[in-house]
């Protein structure tokens, strides 16, 4: 997660717009052209995909289909890279940098309620229950755009200046109890180097109109910590509440005062924030007062600062809560993915190329989201940029849109294309551009 490359990237995506060349549009014309003559494959890759979801550290079907579909078009393939994870290095025909593209393979442990022909009927285990699978957060089309993707780039390899990392990744819904994986332990093993990526980009499909682009510059997604507190008192009699220490009265006072270090202690003109509880467990009989309360949340904000000042006052404030009660907080937070956040003057540099590829309607500047990424990490080792692609068909009534990670959300395959065009553009022009400074 570790910034690598940033001085070299950095100086190349410094320049001004103006000084780059855009692709000359016998290229551009070149890549729609096999964007077009792809889509049928792209397609039925998506169905399959998606009628066989695995989870996280699990994708070893998907995995095989993805290394098997690069290694026939000629490009280099390592597996087993963060246990399933795959990258393949295309060389193209010239000198230059090097661009990587990811595309997430897990699946959720969410039963599908789509009618669909193509409809998930896969159960696994998970958290040592039986449940159904689903790609309920769309990842089985980033599988499919990134492999018909690479099919076409593979079919311009001489005209290319530089080389194109697909970086196909785990388990970046989370992971099995006890094991690690998704986008750090990739870059712990090597997935950024040999060569190194001078710039990163990836999409992820959300219920925005079908096609739509939404791009924002700095942060995007916010960074996702989860916190956990047990607040220890003493069990007694529930009609003798002075000869013990009522935990759960502790835990509601919590639960009362924790958001003032939302609502008077952050700066919200700044950045936003949020501190959410999740669940709360404690007692087994209403006339017991219970030894101790286990509850648990999750912690989002744009900001590093920030962060780090929540945890700290959040810390301070049940300890001291729980002290003043007689109790003790032990608290637990554990850090998690980092903001996702797009390199300014990397944005603003493919932005063009946004709207080359898919109309300057159709490229939106959007608002951050409290929803996170392991993309974060790759954008912490070279600048990146993300984007959300929309697949919601048009005339949907918004209110009435499943949304990522619903048993019902639903992705409009016309999508596939606009997704393909924008990650080719961007990356054939980040490559000519560069070479041509």
């Amino acid at each position: 997660m570790l910034l690598r490359h940033a001085a070299l990237a950095s100086l190349a995506i410094a320049l001004p717009v103006t000084a780059m060349a855009q692709a000359p549009a016998p290229l551009v014309t070149d890549l729609n052209r096999r964007i077009a003559a792809v889509e049928p494959k792209v397609v039925a890759w998506r169905r399959d995909i998606h009628q066989h979801p695995e989870l996280g550290n699990q994708e070893v079907r998907t995995a095989k289909l993805v290394a098997d579909h690069l290694r026939a078009l000629g490009i280099e393939v390592t597996t087993g890279v963060a246990k399933t994870g795959v990258v393949g290095l295309l060389k193209g025909g010239k000198p230059g940098p090097v661009v990587a593209l990811r595309a997430d393979m897990d699946a959720l442990p969410v039963a599908e309620e789509v009618d669909l022909p193509f409809k998930s009927t896969v159960r696994a285990t998970f958290d040592g229950q039986s449940v159904g699978v689903m790609h309920a957060c769309g990842h089985d089309n980033h599988v499919a755009i990134l492999m018909g993707l690479a099919e076409v780039l593979a079919g311009m390899k001489a005209q290319l200046p530089g080389s194109v990392k697909f970086i196909f990744q785990p388990a970046e819904e989370g992971l099995p109890l006890g094991e690690r994986g998704g986008a750090e332990v990739m870059l712990e093993e090597g997935a950024f180097k040999n060569p190194n990526v001078d710039a990163v980009f990836g999409l992820h499909v959300f219920p925005f109109e079908t096609g739509k682009i939404v791009y924002r510059s700095g942060g995007l997604m916010a960074s996702a910590d989860s916190w956990r507190i047990t607040i220890k008192g003493r069990q007694t009699h529930g009609a003798l509440p002075w000869n013990g220490v009522d935990p759960i009265t502790v835990a509601g006072q919590l639960i009362t005062n924790m958001q003032s270090i939302i609502s008077r202690q952050t700066d919200l003109t700044l950045t936003p924030a949020i501190l959410t509880t999740g669940f709360i467990r404690g007692g087994v009989r209403e006339n017991i007062i219970p030894d101790s309360v286990e509850m648990g949340g999750t912690i989002r904000t744009f900001d590093e600062g920030v962060r780090d000042s929540i945890h700290a006052k959040f810390t301070r404030l049940a300890k001291a809560l729980a002290t003043a009660a007689g109790a003790e907080a032990v608290v637990r937070i554990q850090r998690g993915y980092p903001v996702t956040s797009n390199d300014p003057a990397l944005m603003s540099r493919v932005l063009p190329s946004l709207q080359r590829a898919v109309g300057t309607a159709n490229v939106i500047e959007g608002r951050p989201t409290t929803t996170a990424e392991d993309f974060s990490y790759f954008q912490k080792a070279a600048p990146g940029v993300f984007l959300f692609l929309g697949v919601t068909p048009p005339g949907t009534d918004p209110s009435k849109v499943a949304p990522n990670h619903s048993p019902k959300f639903f992705a409009d395959e016309k999508a596939l294309v606009p997704g393909m065009r924008a990650l080719g553009t961007m990356t054939v022009e980040y490559l000519l551009g560069v070479k041509a400074m």
